[in-house]
């Protein structure tokens, strides 16, 4: 056999073998052949709240369920700037989706912007950009926080006291929603309730001296809505104790305190009596779907607005933004040693 037939023989076996590894990829689970071998990259929002960090711990295990490629992931420290410049790395690297979760959501249109020129997709997590292109928004809906937080507030003070709110970052839809939704809920229900509002930026620290302040204006304080119980909790927890006020809810003096986040912490406070109830945020569900989304965009698949498969519904929330709002429920001591809850099966 010449040189040539040979090659041409070598080159059509090739071509066949080649041809039917594709076929055998298409028709599987994964969509596009090497789906599970492209580059997912995940950026953490921050390190600084217990409710992130019990998310960044499940990103790695449900990577590892997805068979997803999982790219070290990058933490913008609450710093938009950061978080813009480890997107920029992130595709320079060679990332084919990127998770995120914005907390200014008004700050990072331009950068969305940009990977969508680069067709790199982007999964938005927890909070839903103000505009920009993303693949698809995880998230909870927050306005059901405010509005939870305010009907187990008011039926605890009877409709009448006084209650200071730590509000989370204004510039952050989250803040935002569960702001609005809280406010409007004690107008509409609970008029005779009396709330002081306090901007946060979600920091602890800024809480506890509006914890403070109010205090000593307002002894006879009666609730407290915490937004974030990741960074909220420790320092609140530690100023009332200071001031003799973290006693039980037989006892006149305590204070009724609701949060959102559903960690371990708030868990073991409510069984102290220390708060009374909190909204479990679903920081699992938030790292298997995130991770689920961005696997899905490399693969080239698309979703419609309706009833998902676990437990949810896709919504169309405009500007053709698409949020899979996934179940976060209200946590008190009725339910709190609930084995579903994530917060008693993630380590403190």
């Amino acid at each position: 056999m010449s040189m040539f037939r040979k090659a041409a023989v070598l080159a059509l076996g090739l071509a066949l073998a080649t041809a039917g590894c594709n076929r055998g990829e298409d028709s599987s689970d994964t969509g596009s052949g090497d789906a599970g071998k492209q580059p997912i990259a995940v950026d953490l929002p921050r390190a600084d709240s217990d409710f992130w960090n019990s998310y960044a711990k499940y990103i790695p295990q449900f990577a590892q369920e997805g068979g997803i490629n999982l790219m070290t992931p990058t933490n913008s420290q609450n710093d938009i700037a950061k978080l813009v410049a480890n997107a920029q790395a992130l595709a320079s690297q060679g990332a084919k989706a990127i998770v995120m979760a914005p907390q200014d959501t008004g700050a990072i249109a331009s950068t969305l912007d940009q990977l969508a020129e680069k067709k790199i997709p982007v999964v938005s997590v927890d909070t839903r950009p103000d505009k920009g292109k993303v693949f698809m928004v995880v998230r909870a809906d927050n306005r059901a926080y405010g509005q939870k937080a305010c009907e187990f507030l008011g039926a605890k003070l009877n409709g009448t006291g006084k209650v200071i709110e730590f509000q989370g970052s204004l510039s952050s839809v989250n803040g935002r929603d569960r702001s609005e939704a809280f406010a409007e809920c004690m107008k509409t229900k609970f008029p005779n309730i009396t709330v002081f509002e306090e901007p946060t930026d979600w920091e602890g620290a800024k809480a506890s001296a509006a914890l403070q302040t109010r205090l000593a204006q307002h002894p006879d304080i009666k609730g407290i809505y915490m937004q974030a119980g990741g960074v909220f909790l420790a320092p609140t927890l530690q100023l009332l104790r200071s001031k003799n006020l973290l006693v039980p809810p037989s006892d006149p003096k305590h204070i009724f305190i609701v949060s959102n986040d559903g960690i371990p912490q708030e868990f073991d406070a409510i069984r102290k009596g220390e708060i009374d109830a909190t909204v479990s945020q679903p920081a699992d569900l938030y790292a298997k779907y995130a991770l689920y989304y961005a696997k899905a965009a490399v693969e080239g698949r698309t979703f419609q607005p309706g009833k998902t498969d676990h437990d949810s519904t896709i919504l169309d929330v405009g500007g053709g933004m698409l949020e899979d709002q996934l179940p976060a429920p209200l946590v008190t001591k009725d339910n709190v040693d609930d084995k579903a809850l994530w917060g008693n099966n993630i380590s403190k």
